[in-house]
Parts: C-alpha cells; structure tokens; sequence
C-alpha cells in the first residue's frame, strides 16, 4: 500500500518567500509534482525537519510493465548522491588507521601509471586528482557507460590506460567518476570487504537505512525497486544502469532512507569519535582559490544559506539530497525518470518554496570606462585557443569595440584590461599573444591561433587512420561534401568543424591536431567535459 505521510502542523510555516500555512505549503508541493501522472515513471519526495518528517509521498508508477505504483518504499538509484557513503567507507577506515587521505593511490592501486605527481586519497575524494573520467573515455571509444556491463576492475582497466592527467592534482576541480570506482576497489583490498558489505555493517544498518543497497550486482533480484525509464517521442522506455561498476554511483534507497543517513552523519554519530569534521572540510586548490566540494557533499550556500547536498544521474534515474543546517531542513528527492530534464528542476522548485531567498545582491562597481585606439583593438582580434581544453574564442571589432564572436562586448578599464560582465579579460602582448580569462575562480589562459584553412587542399592534409592506445579505438578522418568527417564505424561519424588552425569542435568534443617540428602531423587529441588530451596517433599510410 502506498504510504502518504503529510504532518499538518497548525503553524506559520516561516521559511517560505512569504507567511503560509504548512497546509498551503503542501498544495504547492503537490502542484510542483502535477508532471508526474499515475500512469507514469515519477518520484518520491521525503523532507523533514530538525530530524522529524513532515512530508513524504510517491509520485507516478514503479515498473510499466507490470503497472506497479511507485510508494515511499521502492528503490531507486541514487546516481551520484551514492558517493558521500563511498567517501563516509574511506573515513571509517581512516580512523580504524588502515589508510590516510594523505596517502599515494599507487600504494593501493599499484596498476596506475606515475605521473610523477603524488595523487593523493583526498585529491580524489574532492575531485581535483586530474584522473580522467573512465566512462568519458569509454564513449570516445564508442560505448559509453550503460551499453556495456563495465565492473570496477573494468573502470580500473581504462584509467590504468591513460598515459596523462587532467590536470596537475590539487590544481583543478575537475569532476571524475574514478576516483570513487577506485575507492570501491581500495575499500575492498584493504578491509577484505566488498564496499557494499562494509556499508551495510558500518553505515546502512547503524543508521536503520533499512530499504538501502549497492547495486554491485545489477542481475540480482531486488524487491520493490523502481525501473528508469526515458522519454522517446510518445513512448517510454527502460533505461537501466545494466554495469557493475559501483561506489561512483549505484546506491539503491529511498528518499526516506536518505533522510536517516541525514539525522545520523549529521548528528555525529559516523565514527567514533564523530567524523562530521572530515566529512565536510574542503580543500582549496593549489593557487589558494575555494574548492567547495568535501567527501562526497558539497558545501555552499544556496539562496542565501548554508547547504550541504549532492545531486545524481545514472542512465534515467534522477536524485537531490539537500540540508540546510541553520533551518535544520532536509529534502530528498528520487526519480525513476530523465524526462524533464531539460524542463524547470524539480529540486529547485522544492527548495524555491521551502526555503526564503535571502541572498543579498552585492553591489557591482562598474569601473570607469577607458579609451582605447581603433589599431590597439584591432591588433587584439583573432583567433585563440584554450591551452587546457583546446576550445577557441575569436575576438572581432565591430562598431569600434571589441567582441567576443557571440557579439558579447569587451568593455575596456585600461589599454589591455577588459571586462566582460563579471570576468576580467587581460591581453598580454607576448609571442605568441595571450588572453586570460580571470574569474573569482580560476584564471583561464589562451594564446593565439592562426585562422583555420577551410579550402578542400588544406583539409586534405588531415586525412587517415588515427589510433588511441587510451582508449583502445580507431578513428577515420575522410572528406564528404567537402567537410571533414571523424568516422569511427561504418554507422558512427561526426563533422570536424574548423575554429582555429589544427584545432576542431565536433558535439561535446575538441579536438587539437598536433605536429612535430617538421609541420607534420603525429596525433590528433580530444578534449571532452571530464577527460582532456586524449591522444589517437596518426598512423602511416
């Protein structure tokens, strides 16, 4: 039976835009989650607070199939929400002193390669170890994650493969599953336990997560879980995460569940003594710039307040867990559907009326404008490229200022120092000439790209078969209709878009062509969201 758990309390409810009822609150929730309809894949909704529910419901329908309603009671993978119980497994046995964040990886993963950098445990715990994603790496390949049955050890194959890093650790926040998928394997050869035993002795069960469990085995028969569903035209259709590889993802619960994990770390009780400090301490990178995410949480502030969340994706399942601890508020929120993706968040539409706005818009200084000559700006336009991510900018005069080529103004505070909305944009006159893009955050450098030769005699020059030892796959680079086309089967191809010279776009990917010093091409490298440079070299005709 479907359990409904509405706590009318007869008060103000006081942390909403405006004073109501928390019967009016209920009314706004339930039409927040009006998309979800009794026929289809839905949602389940838990909040509580100062650790007493006060709503819980499921929205829409578990297993099509079968036509089974969706109840507070069904499991539904967590995505990447799973990843603060992995984290909590690495801080339990720190403290049982058989590992240290301190540590080098390569001292329990020995199959990695030197990268004559120390990856430390805790780089990879708050993403900035510079490890490439694995399962961005598998979808250069041409299967990404969900077409094939991947397990850990097949996650730790494909990192082992990678003859670079992202980044230099600790020098960039870079999201990457495999970190955990490593954390996964750590746990197991240091404790003897699988992750998902050690969770269920040391986390699941003290915290009374009774309806929680790792999906370490997708072909096991799970009571009561929920199937994922995507949206395709008129019909839905499963979507399910059919892989092995878990403690990235892969947490099978219930939005009540989370809400028991949220009263237990946070009271402390994690460890012993309490582990709540280690939990959420982060780290800032190596230039001293905040780095927000801790083991497995995110610690910021949203509208205002203090809040520690996380949010998950795994194939259609969907996932929030959010506190607020200054109004002592948790909201947690599961999905077996990727349908709305692309519409309003339904996290943020709940958190939009439970949670006043009291963000204070800072004043911005605007600075006083500055006069630059027509022939200093023109010498500014251009092609650039990013050295990190080998995306490019162009810089245009038009109308006497200088543009980005989206038509976005540069206004000038000095001879080579613009403003583009809230990033400082600073033209340093070396050879080659360079911009940098300077945030609160970071500082994004790119040098300047000679204008990309898009005649057919020009684009012959890239043709051929390149090869990637990192991912194990073959790409054909062939001219049709005059454009260059990436092909790596006979049903799989992709449009090389020139930007710059030697560098390409093709969706979600860059792509930089790289020469020796004879001008001759040796490798052509790719650039997706979480995994950088990675190379296919060019093979002889």
């Amino acid at each position: 039976m479907k359990k409904i758990l509405f706590l009318l309390i007869p008060i103000t409810f006081h942390l909403t835009a405006t004073a109501q009822t928390w019967q009016d609150t209920v009314i706004l929730i339930e039409k927040a989650f009006d998309r979800y309809k009794p026929t289809t894949p839905g949602a389940q909704l838990a909040i509580s607070r100062n650790g007493q529910v006060i709503f819980s419901r499921a929205f829409g329908i578990a297993d099509m199939e079968h036509n089974v309603p969706l109840t507070n009671e069904s499991l539904i993978e967590a995505g990447s929400v799973s990843k603060q119980f992995t984290a909590a497994a690495i801080l339990l046995l720190e403290q049982q002193g058989k590992l240290s964040l301190l540590d080098d990886v390569r001292k329990y993963i020995p199959e990695l390669p030197h990268y004559g950098a120390t990856i430390t445990l805790r780089h990879m715990m708050q993403h900035t170890s510079g490890l490439k994603d694995w399962g961005a790496i598998a979808g250069i390949a041409g299967w990404p994650r969900t077409t094939k049955t991947y397990s850990n050890n097949d996650a730790l194959y494909i990192i082992s493969k990678q003859k670079t890093l992202n980044n230099i650790p600790g020098e960039e926040y870079i999201y990457s599953n495999s970190g955990y998928n490593l954390f996964a394997i750590i746990v197991e050869r240091v404790s003897g336990k699988s992750l998902a035993e050690f969770c269920r002795i040391n986390i699941f069960e003290p915290a009374g997560m009774k309806h929680t469990e790792w999906r370490s085995n997708f072909k096991k028969i799970v009571h009561n879980r929920a199937i994922a569903y995507e949206k395709n035209g008129n019909t839905y259709l499963t979507d399910m995460p059919n892989e092995y590889a878990y403690g990235n993802g892969g947490l099978l619960t219930t939005a009540e569940d989370l809400l028991l994990w949220n009263n237990y770390y946070l009271a402390g009780k994690l460890g012993n003594p309490s582990l709540l400090q280690k939990q959420l301490a982060t780290t800032p990178l190596n230039n001293g710039a905040a780095n927000l995410y801790a083991a497995g949480l995110r610690v910021d502030s949203v509208r205002g307040w203090k809040c520690i969340a996380h949010t998950g994706a795994t194939a259609s399942y969907r996932s929030s867990l959010q506190y607020f601890p200054d109004l002592g508020l948790s909201i947690a929120w599961l999905s077996n559907s990727s349908e709305f993706d692309n519409g309003p968040n339904m996290p943020n539409a709940i958190r939009e009326i439970m949670v006043k706005n009291i963000a204070v818009t800072p004043k911005r200084i605007t600075p006083a404008p500055f006069n630059v000559s027509g022939e200093k700006l023109k010498s500014y336009t251009g092609w650039y490229r990013d050295l990190k991510t080998a995306s490019g900018t162009k810089l245009i005069l038009r109308n006497d200022t200088l543009r980005t080529q989206a038509g976005d103004a540069l206004m000038p505070i000095a001879e080579n120092i613009f403003m583009q909305g809230s990033i400082k944009v600073e033209i340093q006159s070396t050879t080659p000439q360079r911009i940098l893009l300077i945030s609160s955050a970071d500082t994004t450098i790119y040098i300047a790209a000679d204008s990309a030769q898009t005649d057919e005699k020009s684009l012959q020059e890239y043709l051929g078969e390149y090869w990637s030892d990192e991912a194990e796959a073959r790409y054909t680079v062939k001219l049709k209709d005059s454009k260059l086309i990436a092909q790596r089967s006979a049903t799989s191809s992709t449009i090389l878009t020139p930007l710059y010279k030697d560098g390409f776009s093709a969706p979600g990917t860059n792509v930089f062509i790289e020469r020796n010093k004879k001008g001759q091409i040796i490798s052509m490298k790719l650039y997706v969201g979480r995994a950088r440079n990675v190379e296919f070299k060019k093979m002889e005709d």
